[in-house]
């Protein structure tokens, strides 16, 4: 037990980022970690079981504005993470941390907690879902991702506040421009259903997303690159859960819809085609006891 404890000790006070430690949230891993969990127990459990008997909230007004926000903030990280590093300085085979005091490592620092708020934000997603009664849409894979980027985020401030893996962030923040764009644009009710024809494209961008997280980070595992080879480790299995769900989540939701939408069709097709039959360029009616009418006698 001494041992896990004294390796404790040394990973979070001895390999940490010191820049770092005393911000906000990222001192101890306790309190996030309450959080997440408090967050999990009211998305499945308490959350719907106190809407149970209410009405679901009209929150139209509430969606705009918060989309419309976070629309916002995912430009903003974009734009720092490009020029603290990704648009000019940064490598994309292998980027160690810069844990300097340089001003352009420190605003790579402060871009990367800036994510790690959003994140925190955004666990506001599923809280609109249990007020809407919503419950839905909270699956699995919903909870999961607003459970892990969070943590992931966390580690990221507190050890590796730059380098290699920031370029997750940069993507992720550059499809949230898009993701909730479109979210509010749903908000403004069924007259934008017209315009949100690109929905299934989202999830293909959230699919190509974590492939390249996962190539991204598996080329540090087999090179010679100064950055925490168990961290890139961690991201690839994390990048390949998500690419398993995501992808799972494309399938059921598209293709088996397609695939319903057209046996949909052809059921209708046969329908029309057995109740009309065409005889020398005459329609024959079959009436519902079987009998075929033609010229208004039947056979």
């Amino acid at each position: 037990m001494s041992v896990i404890v004294d390796y404790y000790k040394d990973l979070m006070y001895n390999r940490n980022d010191p820049r770092t430690q005393n911000w906000f949230l990222i001192s101890s891993p306790g309190p996030l970690l309450l959080l997440i969990f408090s967050y999990i127990y009211f998305s499945v459990s308490l959350g719907p079981r106190l809407m149970r008997n209410r009405k679901p909230f009209d929150l139209r007004k509430t969606l705009i504005i918060y989309n419309f926000i976070q629309v916002l903030l995912s430009i903003y990280i974009v734009h720092e993470a490009l020029m603290s590093g990704w648009l000019h300085d940064y490598s994309y085979t292998c980027q160690p941390v810069d844990y300097s005091n340089n001003p352009q490592a420190l605003r790579m620092a402060k871009g990367v907690y800036f994510y790690f708020a959003c994140k925190l934000i955004e666990l506001l997603d599923t809280l609109f879902f249990v007020m809407r009664k919503k419950q839905r849409q909270i699956s699995f894979l919903h909870v999961y991702h607003h459970a892990m980027m969070p943590i992931c985020a966390w580690i990221g401030v507190r050890f590796v506040p730059g380098g290699h893996a920031t370029l997750l962030g940069l993507i992720n923040s550059f499809i949230h421009v898009l993701m909730y764009t479109y979210y509010m644009l749903s908000a403004f009710g069924p007259n934008m259903q017209k315009f949100l024809w690109w929905k299934r494209h989202l999830t293909s961008l959230q699919l190509v997303q974590f492939t390249i997280i996962f190539f991204h980070n598996l080329q540090v595992l087999v090179t010679n690159c100064n950055y925490p080879k168990p961290l890139s480790f961690l991201l690839c299995i994390n990048a390949a859960l998500f690419i398993y769900l995501f992808g799972s989540f494309y399938v059921k939701t598209y293709n088996v819809q397609k695939r319903q939408d057209k046996d949909k069709g052809l059921a209708y097709n046969n329908h029309i085609t057995n109740g009309h039959v065409k005889t020398n360029g005459h329609s024959t009616n079959l009436v519902a006891n079987g009998h075929a009418k033609t010229n208004d006698k039947s056979d």
